[in-house]
């Protein structure tokens, strides 16, 4: 039997609270230009030690022996990765702003008030703020997008330009993945590939538990459009697979018997395997389906045309040269192979003939986007496996805030944009609960843009009493001005992902009034 402690109401949220403030200041001293690094010792890293400035590798590092802290460090963490996982940054912002919301809550939020009609109020502001950041976002230009990219890769405009370069050349529907370089330089290659909007069905398929991916090399591809309720009917392609030594990529659906002795077979016989659903539903599922099997190369096998899985071959899987599967998208990088290139530039022509006549002529445009899209690999390159750690993680954050601002815009970095916002909330509410709900929130806002600035050694107050409409300073260079004019931009989806999440957090720990931890013994 496990024995529990329980703490209750002021004594249960303080501990939450001192839980939440250790980790947002190892965290927060990151944010900006100027932030400073976090040197972490963790057995997971290389040699032991990593030199880092990205908020979710900090935040991922943290554990409190106090557990009811180590229960907040945990929450907070979980903002931290959800705004990760949405926008691909905007974790730092995200944990800095949890912590603020919850500061300005101890101070504005008095005995006689109503907590939960507060917290409510709180919520309900999320919407208000998203439409104020959406009449703030821009467009971005190809000029603009080198600035995104530099910011987000800690002001490196080496590391910007290749960027900007490879998302130039993959085009709106092309992907750009990040890998390790053997040498010193840091360089972009592209190949021809697709991605779909389905991740791995068992986190027992992943091969990287810090990248929570699943990455097959040179894989055979079974596309299959009907469930797998019998192992029965696949074991032997399996089988064949086993004994070449090579992974495989099964898209289709599993009977969950079926799934488990996959999951079995993984651990136990080592069969390098994963598992994805098909994309979409009815008709369309069956037209991507094929879709898939003739950009990999793949015979296309479905009940619904009477095919038969007993019957599936070896020469019936399709190849590829790599595959990367996370929790939701699974990217195919496709082999060089004349055969199967002549194979999909007639299905091309032929989708462009059929949407000239279609009524679905937008599903069309998508499925010849998904047949024709490139990937591209950014290859990074140090002088050390600490310093290639380090750079690796900038620039897959740089990638994936690159990727968020050709989706949802670009908004004045520095906390600008949100510190404008502030200005805004604070003439609205009605009731008291509303009132002081935004007077919480117009705080909190602040937040990320005096960070920056007490980053860079700055005086924050003195600063904000020189800005105008649209200004701020670039911590940097040392000036005043336009902060999307000077290139410091931050992508929408990632602020308001970090809005979002940060309102979440606070609530809930602003909500609790119990908390129940196991009995450590010490």
């Amino acid at each position: 039997m496990i024995v529990k402690d329980i703490s209750f109401d002021n004594e249960a949220r303080q501990r939450l609270i001192s839980g939440v403030n250790k980790i947002a200041d190892a965290v927060k001293s990151t944010l900006g230009a100027r932030g400073k690094t976090v040197l972490i010792e963790s057995e997971n890293h290389v040699g032991g030690v990593t030199i880092t400035k990205d908020g979710v590798t900090v935040a991922k590092s943290i554990n409190l022996l106090e557990p009811t802290e180590n229960l907040a460090v945990r929450i907070v963490r979980e903002a931290a990765e959800r705004t990760s996982n949405e926008a691909g940054d905007g974790t730092t912002t995200a944990i800095v702003l949890t912590q603020a919301i919850i500061e300005a809550a101890q101070e504005y939020i008095k005995p006689h008030m109503n907590l939960t009609e507060i917290v409510r109020n709180l919520q309900d502001a999320i919407e208000l703020v998203v439409k104020k950041l959406d009449k703030k976002k821009k467009k971005v230009t190809q000029r603009k997008l080198l600035d995104v990219a530099t910011v987000s890769s800690n002001n490196d405009r080496e590391v910007g330009k290749i960027i900007a370069s490879a998302y130039d050349h993959v085009g709106s529907t092309g992907v750009v993945t990040v890998e390790n370089s053997d040498g010193s330089e840091t360089w972009f290659s592209s190949t021809e590939g697709l991605r779909l909007e389905r991740g791995f069905i068992s986190r027992y398929f992943i091969t990287d538990p810090k990248t929570e991916e699943c990455v097959l090399e040179n894989p055979y591809v079974l596309v299959l459009n009907s469930t797998v309720d019998n192992i029965g009917s696949i074991e032997h392609v399996l089988a064949d697979v086993l004994q070449t030594g090579r992974s495989i990529l099964i898209i289709g659906e599993l009977d969950p018997k079926v799934l488990n002795t996959m999951n079995l077979n993984k651990v136990r016989n080592g069969l390098k395997v994963c598992v994805v659903q098909p994309p979409q539903f009815g008709w369309k599922k069956d037209e991507l389906m094929q879709d898939i099997a003739t950009a990999t190369g793949a015979t296309y096998f479905s009940e619904d045309t009477g095919d038969n899985f007993q019957l599936v071959r070896q020469d019936d899987l399709g190849t590829a040269k790599k595959v990367i599967v996370d929790s939701k998208n699974t990217i195919i990088v496709r082999n060089e192979d004349p055969y199967v290139d002549s194979q999909i530039e007639d299905h091309v022509k032929n989708l462009w003939e059929m949407h000239a006549t279609s009524k679905h002529a937008d599903f069309i445009k998508e499925r010849i986007a998904l047949i024709s899209g490139k990937i591209g690999v950014i290859h990074v390159g140090a002088n050390s496996d600490i310093e290639q750690k380090e750079k690796k993680d900038r620039v897959d954050d740089a990638v994936c805030a690159t990727r968020a601002a050709l989706e949802d815009g670009i908004l004045p970095g520095g906390g600008i944009a949100l510190r404008e916002i502030a200005n805004d909330l604070a003439q609205l509410g009605k009731s008291e609960n509303s009132r002081v709900a935004l007077r919480i929130l117009t705080t909190a806002l602040k937040s990320p843009f005096y960070q920056i600035l007490k980053n860079a050694g700055l005086n924050p107050e003195q600063i904000e009493k020189c800005l105008d409409e649209g200004m701020g300073y670039d911590v940097k260079n040392d000036r005043y001005g336009n902060m999307i004019k000077l290139g410091i931009i931050d992508p929408s989806k990632v602020t308001k992902s970090a809005v979002t999440n940060a309102i979440s957090i606070a609530s809930t720990i602003l909500s609790t009034n119990a908390i129940i931890t196991n009995v450590r013994d010490l």
